[in-house]
């Protein structure tokens, strides 16, 4: 049945070069590897990787899946799909067809990218702290942020020059601009230059139907900088190449989320892992080292050299780190952050900067919820500090604002668990990214 249908094909005007034995040899019989007439067979202990191997090799249109369960369960089935798109191959069966996201080679500068399983996860925090450490090595950062409030052209921050205060960002919502967009995070915590954008949808490979990217891509090729970060959105991936590709998973992700689907794919791309939120309630010690282990054993391609290049990989947690001092301030807080985790919030605050926290909100991104929370805030508290995410600007800074209270724009940093450090990761991501593009170049 297979060899009449590979002979169909042909028919139609195809050419097959090969066939890949996923397994179910037990119906071959004699034949072996002649079962399939003069098409080559190619047969494996490992045919995934037998796979990978071909198509680094002999690049073609497209892959077939002619398999059914058992022999390639539908979980498995979406691995072969990962490494065919990962090698830049369509890939497709009786019912579904999956295309590799384009990823062009664009910047002129080297390149990081920084992705994600999903939203939430902490991208932007990890880039902006990706951005600083660059910087504090001798790298001049370029940031290319995309989002669904992004602006309908690329729009340039320069935060390596420029300091804007709580009544600049305001009078940016009262543009009718989404002044919490993820470019505007960065550019006020990362303090390099920002190229903001946007994408209208996600595809399950992490493609995207529209974005402004490419053309945001062009004007950082021109603005000072000798590297470029390149931020997903959700679990969309930036539409062009990078040299480097940092994948951002939260403890509590689902490992079949990390590892299924079409997660390999991602982990396939990712060159360094920085899991965030290792800590109550997020996930247990066990779930953590799970997660972790499910990471690094994850498949990999081999390098040039032969042999697989694994994950490097860091836990961190987030604390939160106002951008001007508080001492002494007593605080109200609003964050996208649990319920679950305020009284970590709250602890880490009043011991580490010195400020009492009268109340929290966690409904940054539940506008009115968030009204309801800051009513009456000039009797609570002199000081508000808020994440640059959701409503932070046109509900909460507005409210601070005209309550008469001192608005402070909070980040999320990521320190290391049990010595591990984010900032040495950075760094080799900045060092691998120059390594590759000047080898590309």
């Amino acid at each position: 049945m297979v060899r009449a249908t590979l002979e169909e094909i042909t028919r139609d005007g195809h050419e097959v070069v090969a066939a890949l034995l996923a397994g179910g040899s037990e119906k071959l019989g004699g034949a072996g590897g002649d079962a399939y007439g003069s098409v080559e067979t190619v047969s494996a202990e490992d045919p995934l990787r037998a796979l990978d191997e071909f198509l680094a090799r002999d690049p073609v249109d497209a892959v077939v899946d002619l398999s059914d369960e058992p022999v390639l369960d539908y979980r498995r089935r979406h691995s072969f799909a990962a490494v065919a798109l990962y090698n830049g191959v369509p890939y497709r069966g009786a019912d579904f067809s999956f295309s590799p996201p384009p990823r062009p080679a664009l910047a002129a500068k080297p390149t990081i990218a920084i992705i994600g399983t999903g939203k939430r996860t902490g991208k932007t925090s990890v880039c902006g702290f990706v951005a600083r450490s660059l910087v504090e090595v001798g790298f001049e950062p370029v940031i290319v942020a995309m989002g669904r409030g992004g602006p309908a052209e690329p729009e340039v921050v320069r935060g390596d020059e420029i300091e804007l205060t709580p009544k600049d960002l305001l009078a940016l919502a009262e543009q009718e601009k989404h002044a919490a967009s993820d470019y505007i995070e960065d550019a006020v915590l990362g303090r390099v230059p920002t190229v903001g954008c946007r994408r209208c949808g996600g595809g399950l490979a992490g493609g995207i139907e529209f974005s402004n990217v490419p053309a945001g891509i062009a004007v950082a090729n021109d603005l000072p900088g000798d590297i470029m970060l390149l931020e997903g959105s959700g679990a969309s991936i930036p539409p062009a190449y990078a040299d480097v590709t940092i994948l951002v998973v939260p403890a509590s992700a689902d490992p079949e989320y990390v590892s299924g689907y079409m997660g390999p794919y991602r982990l396939l791309l990712a060159d360094f892992g920085v899991v965030t939120m290792c800590e109550s309630p997020f996930g247990s010690p066990s779930q953590i080292s799970s997660l972790t282990s499910l990471i690094r054993n994850a498949y990999r391609s081999a390098t040039e050299e032969g042999s697989p290049r694994e994950i490097d990989l860091v836990r961190t947690v987030f604390r939160p780190t106002p951008t001007s001092p508080v001492e002494g301030a007593t605080a109200f807080v609003a964050t996208t952050a649990p319920e679950m985790v305020g009284e970590s919030i709250r602890r880490h605050l009043e011991s580490d900067h010195g400020c009492r926290v009268a109340g929290i909100s966690h409904a940054l991104a539940d506008r009115s919820r968030l009204e309801q929370d800051m009513q009456g805030l000039a009797d609570k508290a002199d000081t508000l500090l808020v994440e640059i995410k959701a409503a932070g600007i046109d509900v909460a800074t507005r409210r601070a604002l005209d309550a008469g209270l001192r608005v402070v724009y909070m980040d999320n940093v990521p320190a290391g668990v049990e010595g591990e450090d984010p900032a040495e990761l950075a760094r080799a991501a900045g060092e691998l990214a120059t390594e590759r593009f000047g080898a590309r170049s």
